[in-house]
């Protein structure tokens, strides 16, 4: 069953205010999509990653899936697309934080000198986004649909509507989507930019989808 961005959030408060914390659903996110990316892969040993972060909360996703993937012996990078301060929610700072201790992930202030990347993760624009991106999201999501590497969106496709299905001329054509606990409604006929789409739960309990669905 297909749910909007709506239905997903009040899911996730649900789930918040049962005790299920949102760094949980953030870490165990991020964990499923690096299975999934290993799993399309074999073996991402020494395989260059470059991840392109926002400063919401899929960009904390891509930051738990940069941990993982160091500790699979992947070579990361990670560019944040704002300064440390523009970091909007706890969850994300705490694992912005966790990795300035970790030399096994590459902080970059520029995602564009990293052309030589076989895999790029775009946790640029999460799902509660809509409309036109703007600056500097717009040019990260230029140069990530130029590059050769593969391309994995956490969550959606930054720049789709993942409620509605539309999207403006700068969306991430991606090659696998990695959503989580349900697919939302938008995605169902957008291969042409979702790519191989997977649906991976992250632990929300069934019951907070209670009075929603």
């Amino acid at each position: 069953m297909a749910i909007s961005v709506d239905q997903m959030m009040r899911i996730e408060e649900n789930g918040h205010r049962m005790g299920f914390e949102r760094r949980m659903m953030m870490e165990n996110a991020g964990a499923a999509a690096v299975r999934r990316l290993v799993d399309a892969f074999c073996d991402v040993h020494s395989t260059r990653v470059l991840v392109i972060a926002g400063t919401g909360n899929n960009g904390g996703d891509g930051m738990v899936m940069a941990r993982h993937l160091a500790g699979l012996g992947a070579r990361v990078r990670i560019a944040l697309l704002g300064d440390e301060s523009s970091i909007r929610t706890e969850e994300t700072r705490w694992n912005w934080g966790l990795l300035s201790s970790m030399p096994s992930v590459e902080r970059i202030g520029d995602y564009a000198t990293a052309t030589d990347a076989e895999i790029i993760v775009d946790a640029i624009l999460g799902t509660g986004v809509s409309g036109s991106p703007r600056e500097p999201h717009a040019g990260a999501i230029s140069f990530a649909n130029a590059s050769p590497a593969f391309r994995l969106a956490v969550d959606v496709p930054s720049g789709l509507d993942a409620t509605t299905g539309e999207s403006p001329a700068e969306c991430i054509k991606a090659d696998m989507t990695v959503t989580f606990h349900r697919l939302k409604s938008g995605m169902e006929r957008r291969s042409d930019v979702c790519g191989r789409t997977f649906v991976e739960r992250i632990g929300i309990p069934p019951e907070a989808e209670g009075g929603i669905l």
